[in-house]
Parts: structure tokens; C-alpha cells; sequence
């Protein structure tokens, strides 16, 4: 198959996958108000990364590692939803970045992304997002090569990527406008959703 025909599917994959409002999308909203793009960016760069390990898992066909996934979803929804609970209550009660002081840069770039890259993985349904999405397309009997794989793959990462860039700079242009006390209302909603998404995930697992 042409190689750019793939490489543009893979984009448009990626930000069909990407762009649908929820936790992580929310996370990087209120790190985008509050601490600036790169911030807010670098939080969307570890989501598309996890988008990139499972549009790999999905391209390669590696179905042992999606069967043991599935396999353990509970266990893994069960992770995402506590974490989502902690996230939801440490930014309730977190003061706005404005008024705490401020970790090092480079930290707090690394725990942005590596946070928003374990949220990602964390939720199962993205690897059936995918698989659905494949099939759907026909990608998986379009051959086997590992070049068209990994184009695909190359092709996702960029289309989540490109959607958090749109996010986050969208949102950017908005923060100098807040004024400094609205600050404290974006940590009340975005941890209060944030809180909503774990019980959910969590209730999901009672179905």
C-alpha cells in the first residue's frame, strides 16, 4: 500500500482516537491554564505515546499481548479508576500553580508526561478502539508488512500528537484573559471531573 495513503490513515486514526473529551483531555486543559503550553503539550506528547503502543499492538497484530490485556482489563480499569480518584482529589485540594511554589522544570515536565502516559495506558478500551478501528478500515488484511506497521504506528502518534498541540495552544491563547482567583475554580472542576471519571471507571467494573 502507498506509503503516505497509510501514513495519512494512521494520522486520521490518531486523532479520531485522541479527540474525544475525557480525563486525559481535562488534565490537559486545566495544566494548560495553569502552568503554560509546554506544559500542557508535554502532557498530551505521553497520552500520544500510549495511543502509539497500542495503534503498535493493533498494526503488528500482536495478539498475546492484546489477549492478556483484555484478559486483566478489571485489574487494569480497576489501577486507572484509583489513580483517577487520587489525581481528582490532589487537584481539588491543590492550591493554584500561581500560589504554590514550583517544582524544577524538568521534573515537572517528566511527571506530566509520565502521568498522563500511564492514565493512557490504563484504559483498556483504547486498545479495542483500535482493534475496532482497524478492522473496520480493512487495515489488518492489508497486508502484514512490518513497514506498513510501523508507518501506521508513525502515523497515529502524529494525529494524537497534532490534536494535543491544537488543544493545548487553543487553550493557551485563553489563560492570559483568567484572571489569578479563577485559578482556584479550574482545580474545582477539572479535579471534580477528573474524581467523576474514576467512579465511573470504577462502576464500570460492576456491569
Amino acid at each position: 500500500m502507498d506509503a503516505y495513503r497509510l501514513l495519512f490513515e494512521g494520522i486520521a486514526i490518531g486523532i479520531a482516537i485522541a479527540a474525544p473529551v475525557g480525563p486525559i483531555g481535562v488534565l490537559c486543559i486545566r495544566r494548560t491554564l495553569e502552568r503554560g503550553l509546554l506544559v500542557g503539550l508535554v502532557s498530551g506528547l505521553g497520552a500520544a505515546t500510549a495511543d502509539a503502543c497500542y495503534g503498535m499492538i493493533a498494526a503488528f497484530g500482536l495478539t498475546a499481548i492484546s489477549d492478556f490485556l483484555l484478559e486483566y482489563q478489571d485489574w487494569v480499569r480497576l489501577v486507572g479508576g484509583l489513580f483517577l480518584l487520587y489525581l481528582g482529589v490532589t487537584i481539588l485540594r491543590s492550591k493554584p500553580a500561581t500560589q504554590s511554589a514550583q517544582a524544577s522544570r524538568r521534573a515537572g515536565l517528566l511527571g506530566a508526561y509520565a502521568s498522563t502516559l500511564a492514565l493512557t495506558l490504563t484504559n483498556p478500551t483504547t486498545i479495542l478502539s483500535f482493534i475496532g478501528v482497524f478492522a473496520a478500515l480493512g487495515l489488518a488484511e492489508r497486508g502484514g508488512d512490518a513497514s506498513d506497521a510501523l508507518v501506521l504506528v508513525i502515523g497515529v502518534f502524529t494525529g494524537s500528537a497534532l490534536w494535543w498541540l491544537i488543544l493545548s495552544s487553543g487553550v493557551a491563547l485563553l489563560r492570559g484573559r483568567l484572571r489569578p482567583g479563577w485559578f482556584i475554580w479550574v482545580n474545582r472542576v477539572s479535579g471534580a471531573l477528573i474524581f467523576a471519571f474514576g467512579i465511573a471507571a470504577l462502576l464500570s467494573l460492576l456491569r
